[in-house]
């Protein structure tokens, strides 16, 4: 049995143990085979999950429940849905009783927001086939959306209206050049001139290519170019305008990316028919509502699938709702979000491929995504917002023990596997890997990051952390504990890091993690305040970063916009002037120095153990760590196949003597439950 399997099986077990109350609730059927207006009982099931939250209203209205709670079973089957399920606080359970939404036992529910398309035929239109490279002619095939009964063809990359197809539960990818990487910016030719940390550059997008196959694309209507355009860590799609042949320059629309052009940058092109080249691309022709797709296997019926609708569940002012063990998939934006509700969770599900967030929790408090997996989005996983600042109140809100893998799809930069803002929410227990960028990005307070395993993230992008908060020395409190980072690395000058601490981010504590390859590891870019301790730092380059540009180039900034965001929180005010003191005296005490920063009891091996600025490292108090001393782990963490276990420490392990604490390794990463 597959590990994945496995994990199901259990869950499953699990599911079927637990809910105490389940025998009391309530129990209603939806099948494929249905009727809605049949009574919902288990021979005569209701066909639409729709039908089946009005029942629950109904129930409840004619006090049919009486506060036990309800159970909508869900038979086996895919459902296309027209309209996404939208509940609010009439339908809402308890904490102890709340309203379920359930796979029937034992059967696979796929909730889809993509409408099926049939009716291909291989190209015929010798027009057409002329656009189409000699490679792929006699491959690529056609089918009419609106015949399909599909009338809106989205847009391009454009947040919450990109339509995206599939092949069998996979995303294909929309026709681009070059098929794999980037080419680069020859030479920026716009006429406003800039520079940025003394690098020149461009505001407007023109600028010169190097080969010759740009110069063919004249005859695309809506072609695109997605690009790393100034900074390795910003991206954008921009639409090209005009193309020049006979100076190899080309125009894009304004308005132009935010930071600029300038050369060498990166970029590809997308949406052009005459790229459609090899199998799973596909194209849009929104003039004529053709679809045009390279399958990447013979096609059957119901192989293919575009994305119709932007959601499938929205959730506002609830409280006690719960989905589980069902897949969602096929949006153009967010699967499921959970607005200003109390104690709803989504449990031992599938979400994939959206075009944007998976789910997204704002406001409310203690609702939870919990051993789930979350795969092929086009933005980030799961988003936690909630809290309250000023009183320093937390959410609750949580992200257990999930799967998330192959997010960012789309949109590349700052859409992170799990996105964390407000106070007081945990993200525990989750196997995060396979992002160009962040895994975990942060803003707010007392958050709790611990026990996750983080790894092949940050491969796209530089100036980068697998763990990212910054510039704000307010947001203070959150503990970054026994995780696993490895296999980290960014391209670019700045590359990545594990844990980032950028433009001052200050009082956070960095406690009892494995750091392995995980390129600049630990990384303190100016702050205040901050912690590392009890950490193993293996092979990372280097493992401890602390650096002094508040005094330098971001002084600027340390007078301006810091600040600011100083003084828009009640610093002097209780519970604020308690709980963080250190913001008190800030404003006196040089705010641009990187000052009371404790590195203690850490373990160091191989690679580099120490970067610090010449006017940083004064200020930093060390204390008793091993450095580039054997720590006789007991098995061997550089080999192909090692594990979070081969980390451990012998009882006469040298790291013991400078009181090194004992790491809960066989609880880091995803458990079995």
């Amino acid at each position: 049995m597959m590990k994945s399997e496995l994990f199901r099986a259990l869950a499953l077990i699990q599911m079927l143990l637990a809910a105490p109350f389940a025998a009391d609730a309530v129990e209603i059927f939806v099948a494929k085979n249905g009727d809605d207006h049949n009574s919902g009982t288990r021979t005569l099931p209701l066909k639409t999950i729709v039908a089946a939250r009005n029942k629950v209203r109904d129930l409840r209205s004619n006090g049919t429940l009486q506060g036990e709670g309800a159970i909508v079973s869900i038979r086996g089957g895919i459902y296309e849905w027209t309209e996404p399920l939208h509940l609010d606080k009439e339908d809402s359970g308890t904490t102890d009783s709340p309203v379920i939404y359930r796979a029937a036992p034992g059967e696979k529910v796929h909730l889809t927001g993509a409408r099926r398309v049939a009716g291909f035929a291989p190209v015929s239109d010798t027009g057409i086939l002329e656009r189409i490279r000699p490679e792929a002619r006699g491959h690529v095939h056609v089918a009419d959306l609106q015949a399909n009964g599909i009338e809106d063809f989205g847009t391009v990359a454009t947040k919450g209206k990109t339509i995206e197809l599939f092949f069998r539960d996979k995303p294909m990818q929309l026709s681009r050049w070059p098929d794999t990487g980037f080419v680069q910016i020859k030479e920026v030719v716009g006429n406003s001139t800039f520079k940025s940390h003394g690098i020149p550059g461009t505001k407007e997008g023109w600028f010169t290519y190097e080969e010759n196959r740009q110069s063919q694309w004249n005859k695309e209507n809506d072609a695109r170019l997605h690009g790393y355009w100034f900074w390795d860590w910003s991206d954008s799609f921009e639409q090209i305008e005009s193309i020049d042949p006979a100076t190899k320059t080309i125009k894009l629309h304004s308005p132009y990316h935010h930071y600029g052009y300038r050369n060498g940058q990166r970029y590809y092109a997308l949406n052009l028919l005459a790229e459609l080249d090899q199998p799973g691309e596909w194209y849009i022709d929104r003039q004529t509502n053709l679809l045009y797709f390279w399958p990447p296997d013979t096609m059957q019926d119901g192989d293919v699938r575009v994305s119709v609708l932007s959601n499938l569940v929205q959730l506002e002012s609830c409280e006690g709702v719960v989905f589980r063990d069902l897949i969602f998939e096929g949006t153009r934006s967010t699967a499921i979000e959970i607005n200003e509700s109390r104690d709803c969770r989504v449990e031992q599900c599938t979400v994939r491929n959206t075009g944007s967030w998976g789910v997204v929790i704002r406001g409310g408090s203690h609702c939870e995504v919990k051993d789930s997996e979350l795969y092929a989005l086009g933005e980030g996983g799961i988003s936690l917002s909630g809290g309250d600042r000023p009183t320093l109140t937390p959410a609750g809100h949580a992200s257990i023990n999930n799967h998330i893998h192959h997010f960012g799809r789309i949109y590349r930069t700052y859409r992170p596997a799990v996105g964390v803002s407000g106070v007081g929410n945990r993200v525990a227990h989750n196997e995060i890997h396979d992002g160009p960028h962040n895994a975990i990005q942060l803003g707010g307070n007392d958050h709790i990051i611990e026990l996750n395993e983080i790894y092949k993230v940050c491969f796209e992008t530089g100036d980068v952390g697998a763990f990212y908060m910054g510039r704000d020395w307010t947001q203070r409190g959150t503990i970054i504990r026994h995780n696993y980072f490895h296999d980290i690395r960014g391209p670019g000058l700045h590359g990545a890091m594990a844990v980032y601490l950028d433009d001052a981010a200050s009082g956070i504590q960095i406690i009892g993690n494995v750091f392995y390859r995980a390129g600049r590891a630990a990384f303190i870019g100016g702050g205040r305040d901050n912690l590392v301790q009890n950490n193993i730092f293996v092979d990372c380059e280097p493992s401890v970063h602390v650096d002094a540009r508040g005094v330098g180039w971001m002084h600027e900034t340390i007078s301006g916009i810091m600040p600011e965001r100083l003084r828009a929180v009640p610093y002097r005010q209780s519970p604020w002037k308690e709980r963080y003191p250190q913001l008190l005296t800030l404003l006196e005490d040089e705010p641009g120095r990187p000052k009371y920063n404790v590195i203690r009891r850490n373990i160091s091996w191989g690679g580099t153990w120490l970067n610090a600025e010449k006017a940083a490292e004064p200020l930093i108090t060390f204390e008793k760590n091993l450095v580039n001393t054997d720590p006789h782990f007991e098995g061997n963490p550089r080999s192909t196949d090692s594990t979070i276990l081969d980390f451990r420490l012998p009882p006469n392990s040298p790291a013991f003597d400078i009181g090194f604490e004992k790491l809960p390794l066989e609880k880091i990463g995803r458990q079995n439950r």
